[in-house]
């Protein structure tokens, strides 16, 4: 029987909790496709599955992201064949050599955009997607607030509201990620330890900002609150420094009828025909050079340990790849 390597958690808790295994090579059923990896993204929704905080039914795989060709085709698959380019996001298993999904999970990858590009954005930019084009439509010409401007989303989001003409204020742990935030299209980006943040951020936006998105979470989220205008909205789509205590309905009201959402790329992924079309606007900004994809860490699956500790430990920029 041919085998695969994959990563595998036993049991949810800390890095070390993962392992390299050998697995049997996965075959496709009706409907299904299997793709040989060339490149799988690494993303915080990664450590919230391996830690528990997102429960999943153990043991299992990890990774949601990911690109390479197909090297299989079940009964039923009729559009794609071997060799064809496809990418993914939001499908258990992807840090492995090898995977079977559904073909209704996959997307094409176009000839001007490289299986590493498609593995390293596909779900930080359909995240950027959602949060700028149904979660609080932007139309240009509105000042926001974006925690956590030099990450993986981050840095795509710097790009993408200058391409349509909003004015993006971040907020970075680091001097450096400051300035690699401006450099990709951040109007201002703000050290995130500073005792004089508020003032900051606050001089941006005296009356308070329409909304603000913030992945950081618990650390991020008071000061979040008392920066929004009345009628403003809160969008908490992440928790890289731990969950938000409590949302307590009388501090959104006293602080002018705020709006609260937590929204999931994966509500959107599930409305038919949003996905492709998501791809299809993202590919469309590499294409044009509006988005550039910044790859700035590679792993090979043996390192995946180092990988998550890396991420965690807030020492990345832009997007990491594991590389089977």
């Amino acid at each position: 029987m041919s085998t695969i390597r994959a990563v595998r958690v036993e049991t949810c808790g800390a890095a070390e909790q993962m392992t390299v295994q050998a697995i049997p090579e996965p075959a496709p059923g009706p409907k299904e496709v299997r793709i040989r990896m060339s490149a799988c993204g690494i993303n915080l929704i990664d450590t919230y599955h391996r830690s528990g905080l997102y429960p999943l039914p153990l043991p299992t795989g990890l990774g949601c992201e990911g690109a390479g060709v197909v090297d299989a085709v079940g009964e039923g698959v009729d559009d794609l064949v071997v060799g064809d380019r496809v990418a993914f996001a939001m499908a258990m298993g992807a840090y492995a050599e090898s995977i079977v999904l559904p073909r209704a999970s996959l997307v094409r990858v176009p000839a001007d955009v490289s299986d590493e590009q498609a593995a390293a954005v596909l779900l930080k930019a359909m995240t950027v997607d959602y949060l700028f084009n149904d979660t609080f439509p932007l139309k240009g010409g509105e000042r926001v607030l974006f925690h956590a401007a030099a990450g993986g989303v981050g840095l795509i989001a710097c790009q993408w509201a200058k391409h349509i003409g909003v004015e993006l204020i971040g907020t970075a742990s680091t001097q450096e990620k400051c300035e690699l935030a401006e450099s990709h299209g951040a109007s201002h980006c703000y050290l995130s330890d500073t005792p004089d943040l508020p003032d900051n951020l606050r001089a941006h936006a005296p009356q308070g900002y329409p909304v603000v998105y913030d992945s950081v979470g618990k650390s991020t989220y008071r000061l979040s609150l008392g920066l929004l205008a009345p009628l403003g909205t809160f969008v908490s789509f992440g928790n890289a420094s731990g969950p938000i205590d409590a949302v307590v309905p009388g501090e959104l009201a006293l602080g002018g009828s705020l709006y609260f959402t937590r929204p999931t790329l994966a509500t959107h992924m599930a409305r038919p025909g949003w996905m492709q079309a998501s791809a299809d606007r993202i590919f469309g900004l590499i294409a044009a050079g509006a988005l550039t994809v910044e790859i700035n860490q590679r792993y090979a699956l043996e390192d995946v340990v180092r990988a998550h500790k890396d991420l965690e430990g807030r020492l990345t920029t832009g997007s990491s790849l594991l590389i089977p």
